[in-house]
């Protein structure tokens, strides 16, 4: 029996647990003592259940950027930077895939190592554009056209609409959350919603109720839909067998004379501040996050690194069909969400007026007013310390 459990928490996608299974039993054999036990809940549960009050109870958390914020209010979790050696953390900035690693970097400390990296990418179906005279969109345009043939897929939950909104604000012209009055201001918000209006107006009903997940399911287990516009790239499905069709992932589309810039996702690894093992669990953090097991390992049992070398490793590709190559320039014209105290609250509420005013295209600034009282609550923790 071990005599050092670890107890971990993920989400309960193949890219969020299976390569943690494999990285810890790796590591269990390379450390006898050792064992690492992980729990895994749906990306929902981790929305509704505190992180913070979930490190009393974990030793290792995958978590998600824009908590880093309550993460250096509590002091829930520890600082790696003070832990790791300063060439692994400076490895990991300059291997990092688009922002991915500095994002989880508050107020000076490194509260996770980006084990994970993603961005909203377009994906399609080869077979089905290839046995067709109809092209993959490269513009808007192009876009809106297939999109009244019936074959666009794409997420429409509230969360993942308001990670569209933000893209759809800096094609107009304007980054959000440039002051604390207002997400945005009201005619460059107004615009970008009436953009959206144009292309989920066309979209399957359906759609309103699904994640990436389901998307990329629909997409390769059935022929109905062709191509998804942006949505956050899962490399799983661009791996033979993996599901019953096989999708290929590309950069987004041009919008006017610039490629959309998109909310990047992705997770990072985090260490309790509570562990009662905090050597090993650092330990593991070093390793599964370590250029060498992102680019074999982690990435060989479904992981999607966040390690740069890993996206440029040619093994990887070939096993993806050069799902990281691809999607590589998205990642890198990312755009990061703010991360402080409280902003979750506006990232849990705030897709919700958002999503009804497309839903039943009703007056955009309606919503933007609902929206920027949402945003004046959630200033209200910023910089200031909670109890954990």
């Amino acid at each position: 029996m071990a005599s050092t459990v670890l107890h971990g928490i993920t989400w309960g996608h193949s890219r969020g647990i299976t390569p943690l299974l494999a990285a810890s039993q790796r590591f269990s054999e390379l450390n006898p003592g050792v064992e690492i036990s992980w729990k895994k809940r749906t990306l929902q549960e981790f929305a509704d259940f505190p992180i913070e009050k979930l490190t009393e109870s974990y030793d290792l958390l995958i978590i998600d950027h824009p908590w880093v914020g309550c993460a250096a209010a509590t002091n829930c979790v520890l600082p790696l930077d003070e832990y790791l050696p300063r060439d692994y953390i400076q490895d990991q900035q300059n291997n990092s895939v688009g922002y991915s690693h500095q994002s989880y970097n508050y107020e000076n400390k490194q509260w996770a190592l980006a084990i994970d990296a993603a961005t909203p990418v377009a994906s399609y179906r080869k077979d089905l554009f290839d046995r067709s005279e109809i092209t993959v969109p490269q513009t808007w345009q192009g876009l809106i056209a297939l999109a009244k043939t019936g074959v666009v897929a794409l997420p429409a939950i509230p969360i993942d609409m308001l990670m569209n909104f933000y893209s759809f604000c800096i094609a107009h012209g304007q980054t959000a959350f440039a002051n604390e009055e207002e997400v945005v201001d009201e005619e460059t918000g107004a615009a970008a919603i009436e953009t959206m209006k144009e292309l989920y107006g066309l979209l399957d009903k359906k759609m309103f109720s699904c994640n990436p997940i389901a998307v990329a399911e629909l997409m390769s287990s059935t022929d109905d839909y062709w191509y998804c516009p942006f949505a956050y790239g899962y490399s799983n499905y661009s791996r033979t067998g993996y599901a019953k069709k096989l999708l290929h992932y590309k950069d987004v589309i041009m919008f006017k004379k610039n490629k959309l810039q998109t909310t990047i996702g992705g997770t990072g690894l985090a260490v309790s501040a509570f562990s009662k093992h905090k050597e090993a669990a650092i330990s593991f953090a070093q390793m599964v996050v370590s250029a060498e097991c992102q680019r074999t390992l982690y990435v060989q049992h479904g992981g999607q690194p966040g390690h740069r070398s890993a996206w440029l490793d040619a093994d990887a590709n070939h096993l993806t069909h050069d799902f990281f190559t691809s999607v590589l320039p998205a990642m890198d014209n990312g755009y990061v969400r703010p991360r402080y105290n409280g902003y979750l609250h506006f990232q849990d509420h705030a897709g919700i007026p958002l999503q009804k005013c497309i839903m039943e295209n009703s007056d955009p600034v309606a919503a933007l007013q609902e929206m920027n009282s949402i945003y004046r609550q959630s200033l209200v923790h910023k910089r200031k310390k909670i109890t954990a």
